[in-house]
């Protein structure tokens, strides 16, 4: 049987590639740093499709047709009990082996996208060590074998995040915007390993496969406790999915994502493309069985997050204007799609339908957002801009990001036949046959995300022919390629790959198709918001100014994003600073400080008092040597006499 024992270097390459540049970078010419990271990157991708290959077509097949996980390697790190200890090693299933074609591929396109758009930036070296160490972090989180392994490797993204969105560290709004994700980010994890303990605690175990085993008997000691009338599993699983919650960017810890647009737009669509963003969908979808049977209520609670999510950052979408906080929001709504579509999915067979559909979207998704992404930043190089109000006419200047940018806008837009249609269909199938209040939900995000999408490519490539500075054009082979490669993946994705084959919530494979309702019922809404938007914004017109105008007060919240961030720092600085930081910091001085200070006092003073007695003199030591012998033998003749008298 064939074995995955060289898949250890597709963890071992990227780290490698990180210390080698990190630490040895400023002694290479910039350029040959940037090949030396691709190239590691491209034998990366290529282990990974190997492994993927060998997974699905042969090694992760059983005798009975289900696909089964398998440790391709687990050592122990540290042992606290029999059963429970932190391993390191690699799990290899079907949704792990997706996620190696998808950050693999999503990174080699940045890496060799970098090239160009980076070219001639100072810290060119460390950009390429950070993006090593991205990857790397990446593709750890999606191989862990338990979960605190995972956790390890879910802080290692956050610090690759940091440092990639903080590139620019002279830029102070980049620097904020590197310790918002950071800050944000880490409060969300701060429950996450609290969930963790705590179910570490009940089932004395971080083993993946312990516990997402159906039926799993370890969660038998979770019976009879609780804590407020709740469960405390339902207590635990809330507190996991919360880390999920501030990594994919749902309400309310959102606020993080657009304001990450301060780093390289490469940099965006390894964000939102490849794992970061997608991990909390990825979290849930590892541990969907325990969710599904263990928690069905936090399944149902997380549905109406993610629907919530979904609408609230489609709204928010259509009224911003930096192109790149347009695709940000619409990475919020498109996520909670994934989460939504996981909460409305049973476990056998068909029922498990929204579970392949979360990871059809996801998958489609990275390519259609990456090649959004690389698209804007081709957009942004050509116009020095990220303002729509300083592009438009470009569809002849740049024919090659018009034409790739179209066919992802289409293609998350859910028009037929683009990969986007396809996973789309799915979820608002599995959402239609398991909850009509989401379904509805989802269904207006969709026609919101066409006309946003179609708002954004027309207000681009047409509206009004702009007179440049500078005349654009399309940008060289390094940045073109990727591309032209992500379109093509985007128009076949759909068509090629049998999600409901390969990737199923119970391991088996069952027949999906397209619902004619549905599918009739997804492309018109979303041709309704083509043509809203096509009226709108593909010639100049008065029509925008006029419908926000009527709008008032709601237009300007919703261009606001309904305030989330003045409400964050109302809640950061009046009641976290001034109602609880303040308050210890006040006992930290005075009461902490203040014992500590006493003692010190105290013993300076006795110091004082009694350093006379350490003059030097000899004839002085002598006197208290004789005084305190002299004290001795009257204490003890006064002692000896009160006792032969008594």
């Amino acid at each position: 049987m064939l074995t995955f024992n060289y898949s250890i270097w597709i963890l071992v390459l990227p780290a490698v590639m990180f210390l080698v540049l990190g630490l040895g970078g400023k002694y290479m010419k910039p350029v040959v740093s940037g090949v030396l990271g691709t190239i590691t990157m491209a034998i990366t991708t290529v282990l990974a499709y190997l492994t993927a290959y060998q997974y699905f077509f042969s090694v992760g097949k059983a005798a009975d047709g289900t696909y089964k996980a398998i440790e391709a390697f687990n050592f122990e790190w540290l042992r606290f009990t029999d059963t429970l200890h932190i391993d390191l090693g690699m799990y290899i299933d079907a949704i792990s082996s997706m996620m190696l074609i998808v950050i693999t591929t999503v990174s080699l396109m940045v890496h060799i996208y970098s090239l160009g758009y980076m070219k001639g930036e100072k810290g060119f070296q460390r950009y390429y060590a950070f993006l090593s160490l991205f990857s790397f972090s990446m593709l750890g989180l999606v191989v862990a074998t338990n979960i605190f392994q995972m956790y390890i490797f879910w802080e290692l993204v956050g610090v690759s995040s940091f440092l990639l969105i903080g590139f620019y560290y002279t830029k102070p709004s980049a620097v904020a915007a590197s310790k918002k994700a950071f800050i944000v980010t880490r409060f969300a994890d701060f429950f996450f390993l609290i969930g963790i303990l705590l179910l570490s605690y009940f089932t004395k175990t971080f083993d993946f496969g312990t516990l997402t085993a159906v039926g799993a008997p370890c969660f038998s000691s979770f019976a009879g406790a609780s804590f407020l009338g709740i469960s405390a599993i339902s207590w635990t699983m809330f507190l996991i999915f919360m880390g999920g919650v501030g990594k994919s960017a749902l309400l309310p810890f959102h606020v993080w994502l657009p304001d990450a647009m301060e780093g390289p737009t490469p940099v965006s669509a390894l964000i939102h493309a490849a794992t970061m963003v997608v991990a909390g969908v990825f979290l849930i979808a590892r541990l969907f069985p325990i969710y599904l049977f263990q928690t069905p209520e936090v399944l149902h609670l997380i549905g109406y997050i993610g629907a919530i999510t979904a609408i609230f950052a489609a709204v928010v979408a259509c009224t911003q204007t930096d192109i790149k906080r347009v695709l940000a929001f619409s990475t919020i709504s498109q996520i909670a799609y994934m989460i939504t579509a996981l909460s409305v999915s049973g476990y056998d067979g068909h029922d498990g339908l929204g579970y392949m559909a979360s990871m059809f979207h996801l998958f489609t998704h990275a390519f259609f957002k990456a090649l959004l992404f690389l698209g804007a930043g081709a957009i942004i190089h050509a116009v020095h801009s990220n303002e729509m109000d300083d592009m438009g006419g470009l569809w002849k200047k740049m024919p090659i990001a018009n034409w790739t940018f179209l066919i992802a806008c289409l293609a998350i837009a859910g028009i037929f036949p683009f990969s986007g249609f396809f996973s789309k269909d799915e979820i608002l199938a599995a959402a239609l046959h398991h909850d009509i209040v989401l379904f509805s939900i989802l269904f207006i995000a969709a026609g919101l995300t066409a006309f946003y999408m179609f708002r954004l490519y027309f207000r681009i490539f047409h509206y009004e022919n702009k007179q440049y500075h500078h005349a654009p054009h399309d940008a060289g082979p390094s940045m073109s390629i990727p591309l032209i490669f992500l379109a093509v993946v985007t128009v076949v994705a759909g068509w090629l790959i049998p999600f409901d084959t390969l990737i199923t919530a119970d391991g088996k494979a069952f027949e999906s198709h397209i619902d004619p309702l549905v599918a009739g019922l997804s492309i018109g809404i979303a041709l309704v918001g083509i043509v809203g938007a096509y009226v709108f914004y593909f010639k100049k017109n008065e029509k925008p100014d006029q419908v926000a105008t009527s709008l008032g007060w709601f237009y300007r919240a919703t261009h606001n994003k309904f305030y989330f961030d003045e409400i964050w720092m109302f809640a950061t600085r009046s009641i976290i600073f001034k109602c609880v930081s303040k308050p210890m910091a006040w006992i930290d001085v005075n009461v902490i400080d203040g014992f500590m200070n006493g003692l010190a006092y105290v013993s300076h003073q006795a110091s004082e008092a009694i350093k006379g007695f350490q003059s030097g003199r000899i004839q002085q030591y002598a006197l208290i040597y004789l005084v305190g012998a002299l004290v001795l033998i009257v204490t003890f003749c006064g002692w000896l006499v009160a006792f032969i008298t008594k």
